[in-house]
């Protein structure tokens, strides 16, 4: 009997746990380790941050959920990786530490035969002072927790405004490298669309500020939509979408301090500025959680099993070379590690081998460009791909079919920009493939046929269609492998 070990239960986790409990668990052993108690759809964090669902709608308990689906639960977070065994261990392990109330702080260590890293980011406030809910000045929506103190802060905004004061609210990224635009885009569409059902619009001054080059970046380099026959850019969609509303934007811009009720940013252009805000909700960077690895002899290795910002090494190229040297090929197919072969990184969790946007610094030498996205679908599909070489292996296959390319696979998002089953909307986008491919697509290296983008009440219903399609799925009822990840 193998054990396979898991760390983390965001998306790609989860995935990786349902997909080997229904396919190896009766005969092997699989085992996640997960700090909290709760998965959580983050996607629709967006709408708890406004008001639009609670808490309960957006978690569910892991424990139950797991044990119906031959996999073991452990409520505690990674520390160290062991990927050659040590003192008492002959085969790895990894060594985790309790947040379990009643265990909370034990120590114990976990032997495995495979290992997925699937830990996602460290949330890195600290990158930016003043920046975060617990000990700064503005929201998040990354958790459930802080998007209900977001909507709390919102609420009294707009109680406020009902009696006459003006606000002003700032939202997008709070440093020169952040990713994850597409939640911060996402949300001040619902902020606007709360002030309008509130009918106080009038007194609000919304501000995207982001540090893309242009609107419509996402890290993705940009992209040109197919929409109503004609091709556009991402610019074009994004700025449409703003001026539709009201919003004025800020791009090119790394948030440096975050003092209360002002934000100081640098543009690309070298230039400092202050910005006065009311309600802020600024997305933090991401780092890895801070994983350590050791040899049999117990030495530190992180440096090789890990990338300078945390996250694990993969079979990617990770040579430094020119932006424009980069290429499709440069991006990880099957995840594994090329020290350990039994060890894999999936979703936030795997290092980049390099931006998708053209890295940016100002005179002043600070990085204003945004770092690539690998949330959502590429993740669940990362996740599924690895379990499938798992399972693989262990029915005897000596070599990964399965993979997972970025630069090979395509991407549907749809964005919310505001939550009502009759005048809600969300502008729905696809792309093909994540990672531009120029060889492939000399003009705009995507297939245009493929990557496409509308906006309206249709996209509001199928993000609400898709919240409880994947929120059924993941809580494993019956035919839930039938459904798309």
């Amino acid at each position: 009997m193998a054990r396979i070990v898991i760390l983390g239960a965001g998306i790609s986790g989860h995935t990786a746990a349902r997909y080997l409990g229904k396919w190896v668990g009766k005969k092997h052993e699989v085992v996640v380790v997960s700090p909290k108690a709760k998965w959580n759809w983050i996607p629709s964090n967006i709408w708890v941050g406004v008001g639009q669902m609670g808490e309960s709608e957006v978690n569910f308990e892991l424990a139950p959920i797991y044990q119906k689906a031959n996999v073991s639960f452990y409520q505690a977070r990674a520390l160290s990786i062991h990927p050659e065994g040590g003192e008492g261990h002959e085969k790895p392990f990894v060594t985790i530490e309790y947040t379990l109330p009643r265990r909370e702080g034990e120590r114990a260590e976990i032997e495995y035969d495979f290992l997925i890293n699937a830990t996602g980011p460290k949330l890195n406030f600290d990158a930016t002072p003043g920046l975060g809910p617990e000990k700064g000045h503005t929201h998040s929506v990354c958790t459930v927790e802080h998007a209900l103190q977001a909507n709390a802060h919102l609420q009294d905004c707009i109680q406020a405004m009902k009696q006459g004061a003006t606000k002003t609210f700032v939202i997008g990224t709070g440093h020169g490298m952040c990713t994850c635009q597409g939640a911060a885009f996402e949300y001040i569409y619902n902020v606007d669309h709360a002030l309008r059902k509130a009918g106080v619009r009038e007194r609000g001054r919304l501000i995207w500020i982001s540090n893309e080059y242009e609107l419509g970046d996402f890290g993705m380099g940009g992209v040109h939509i197919t929409r109503n026959g004609y091709v556009i850019n991402g610019k074009t969609f994004a700025e449409s979408l703003m001026a539709e509303r009201g919003i004025d934007w800020i791009t090119r811009a790394a948030v440096t301090k975050v003092e209360p009720g002002k934000i100081h940013y640098e543009l690309l252009d070298g230039s400092f500025h202050e910005l006065e805000f009311d309600f802020s909700m600024l997305i933090p960077p991401f780092a890895g959680v801070g994983l350590k690895a050791y040899d049999k002899a117990g030495t530190d290795i992180t440096d090789k099993l890990f990338a300078p910002n945390g996250f694990m090494k993969v079979d990617a190229d990770y040579t430094p070379k020119p932006y424009e040297e980069w290429d499709k090929a440069d991006w990880p197919r099957t995840y594994h590690n090329p020290l350990y072969p039994n060890i894999y990184a999936i979703g936030i969790a795997f290092a980049p081998p390099h931006p998708i946007s053209k890295v940016m610094k100002s005179p002043n030498g600070t990085q204003i460009s945004p770092t690539p996205p690998r949330t959502g679908m590429p993740s669940a599909t990362i996740g599924k791909a690895v379990a499938k070489n798992i399972r693989d292996l262990l029915n005897g296959a000596r070599e990964l079919k399965h993979t997972a390319s970025m630069a090979e696979m395509g991407a549907a998002c749809v964005a919310s920009t505001g939550m009502d089953m009759f005048k809600g909307s969300a502008a729905t986008i696809t792309v093909f493939p994540v990672v531009p491919d120029y060889e492939t697509y000399p003009e705009y290296g995507r297939d245009m046929d493929l990557t496409f983008g509308e906006i309206g009440l249709a996209g509001h219903w199928m993000k609400y269609l898709l919240h409880h399609v994947f929120i059924y799925q993941a809580k494993l009822q019956p035919g839930w492998s039938i459904l798309p990840d």
